[in-house]
């Protein structure tokens, strides 16, 4: 099998990012693809044989390249009490979502099951989040044929994913929307590069081309990181409205709502930092400690509930900067805008 090289991959200079819990789906891939973008299937939450089948929908859909992100697990928390303290001070919002908060249980996502299921189906690209995985790992990956990028978020990080021998970097600014991909699940909120810093960070500890993510809303953005160094512009909250996206309503609504003004760094509803527009629940749980899977899991239910009663305040309603950039028109004339093609 031959394998893809970066630049092969990439037709056009962007990447529709992989957006777990819904936003991504078989369509916004295929749409992508169609326009001559690369979309990214999210594996993140789903089960090994659900991300098999958007997979087969996605080879249905396309011939072009397309790519499937993994998140990388890590280690179970060590501080049970923080976290059980935490989920105790939800009872008002549980309360008001209609459900309590479910078990601080850890996972690690099908890890296995799901790298098992890339090398024997692969596809074009993979990529993973949340951690570098194994040099073993990386290098079966590409045996299979597939082209492995990592997400990282420091110069630190780069190096580390270099010497695991990936074929290229997802570097995400702070700007960025929904989780950090940090490898570590520590650290302050806002100790953290911007995205055309990291950039040149990362051009200074390894020539490996790069993948640039973090508030890139329009075309001038795109082309200041390719000016910046990077071969391509990954894209997600750009694509929240479309029609292809499988956002929940209430979040594309909120999307455009005058009521949310901001977006912040959050841990309140998974134990991870994560950006996404302020609401009654990140305002009033600033205090959530590190422990993901486990908080993540434990709000799930609570998450649910609010989604399925209307209440937009209790969701998790990730959003990068200059997410009022974000419109409803189609995938495909989103990419066209965003690579230079067409008026917005």
């Amino acid at each position: 099998m031959t394998r893809p090289g970066v630049l092969d991959v990439l037709r056009r200079p962007l990447v529709v990012a992989p957006m777990a819990g819904g936003p991504s789906t078989s369509e916004l891939v295929i749409a992508a693809a169609s326009a001559g973008a690369v979309g990214f299937l999210a594996a993140g939450y789903k089960t090994p044989a659900a991300m098999a089948a958007e997979i087969a929908a996605v080879r249905a859909g396309t011939a072009e390249p397309f790519g499937v992100n993994v998140f990388v697990p890590g280690a179970p928390s060590p501080d049970a009490e923080a976290i059980s303290e935490y989920l105790g001070s939800l009872r008002a919002s549980a309360e008001a979502a209609g459900a309590p908060p479910g078990g601080a249980t850890w996972d690690d996502d099908g890890f296995g099951e799901k790298v098992a299921g890339l090398l024997a189906d692969p596809p074009p690209a993979v990529s993973f989040t949340f951690g570098c995985p194994s040099a073993e790992v990386i290098a079966a990956l590409k045996r299979a044929g597939a082209m492995v990028a990592v997400t990282v978020t420091s110069p630190g990080e780069a190096a580390t994913a270099a010497a695991a021998g990936v074929d290229a970097l997802c570097v995400q600014g702070y700007e960025a929307g929904a989780h950090r991909g940090t490898f570590a699940n520590d650290g302050i909120a806002g100790w953290d590069y911007g995205l055309l810093s990291l950039i040149g960070e990362v051009a200074a500890v390894t020539s490996l081309p790069q993948i640039a993510a973090g508030g890139v809303m329009g075309p001038r953005q795109v082309n200041a990181v390719l000016a910046a160094g990077a071969v391509a512009a990954q894209c997600g909250t750009a694509f929240l409205r479309c029609p292809e996206s499988g956002a929940h309503p209430l979040h594309k609504a909120a999307l455009a709502d005058p009521r949310y003004t901001t977006t912040a760094l959050t841990r309140a509803f998974s134990g991870r930092w994560a950006r996404g527009l302020v609401n009654e629940f990140v305002r009033h749980h600033a205090d959530a400690p590190p422990g993901y899977p486990e908080i993540n899991n434990a709000t799930r239910p609570l998450r649910a509930a609010a989604a399925a009663k209307g209440d937009p305040e209790r969701m998790g309603l990730w959003a990068g900067q200059g997410y009022r950039s974000a419109t409803d028109r189609p995938a495909g004339e989103i990419v066209e805008w965003l690579c230079g093609r067409t008026g917005p």
